[in-house]
């Protein structure tokens, strides 16, 4: 939960955002301006007072904890994060899991790790700022909703090094698989119409987890959406291409 000073601050950020000052505020509080100024500056005030500004604002106080809980949540791992996730497979197994919503009681049902075990895992990822482990082995998530990994960073490499293949090694033909490949001349403004549709697929993609998650965990199933597109000839076309004729994007 955020402590009040936070709160406060995520106040002022939003006094900001909306283009209100501090005379502004203060007149429609019927107070003196240097009142209000010491409140924020000294992170000084009581929950009525913090609940009439909300008010001013346009904020319930229930809002504002939200803004202030959303700003501790991390977008990323560091570098040397993911790298010890890649150097523990079941530390990045637990992660994915709880990426996925699962519940302790869950994670222990389906792998073959010991209460101590899992316990153990979940408090590195809680020093990582992952999670917050909380009493009864309940977990909260502290990434973002829009959380990724880094860009060519170690969980990617891991990806591509060693999940991409096998990925890939099926027909897609069976129940809940599907593969489309498309070639074609495209302009630089249509591909850059198809990026923008793509990333807009990732996001619904990420909301229908999210809503998923209070399903039962037998009525969900691990997937996987690889969305790809790049500028591209195969390689065994290539040496038949005249020296030269390589066209920059």
């Amino acid at each position: 939960m955020a402590s009040s000073r936070q709160l406060i601050g995520v106040l002022k950020e939003q006094l900001k955002v909306r283009g209100i000052t501090y005379r502004q505020l203060a007149s429609q509080l019927a107070l003196s301006e240097p009142t209000l100024k010491r409140w924020f500056s000294e992170f000084t005030m009581s929950l009525k007072q913090l609940d009439a500004v909300c008010e001013v604002v346009g904020l319930a106080l229930s809002d504002l904890a939200q803004l202030a809980e959303e700003q501790e949540r991390i977008h990323q791992l560091g570098e040397d994060q993911e790298q010890q996730l890649v150097a523990d497979l079941r530390l990045l197994l637990v992660a994915l899991a709880l990426l996925n919503r699962w519940r302790f009681e869950q994670i222990l049902m389906t792998y073959t790790f010991s209460p101590a075990e899992l316990i153990q895992l979940l408090a590195q990822l809680d020093r990582m700022r992952f999670i917050e482990l909380q009493p009864r082995n309940r977990v909260r998530l502290k990434v973002s909703a829009d959380f990724t990994w880094r860009a060519a960073g170690p969980i990617q490499r891991f990806f591509e090094r060693q999940a991409q293949q096998e990925f890939f090694q099926s027909s897609f033909d069976g129940a809940g698989e599907l593969r489309l490949v498309l070639t074609g001349m495209l302009s630089r403004s249509s591909n850059a119409l198809l990026q923008q549709k793509m990333e807009r697929l990732a996001r619904e993609f990420s909301t229908l987890r999210d809503e998923d998650a209070a399903l039962d965990l037998e009525q969900r199933h691990g997937t996987s959406l690889v969305l790809a597109m790049r500028p591209w000839e195969l390689a065994a076309f290539t040496q038949w291409r005249r020296p030269g004729l390589d066209k920059p994007f």
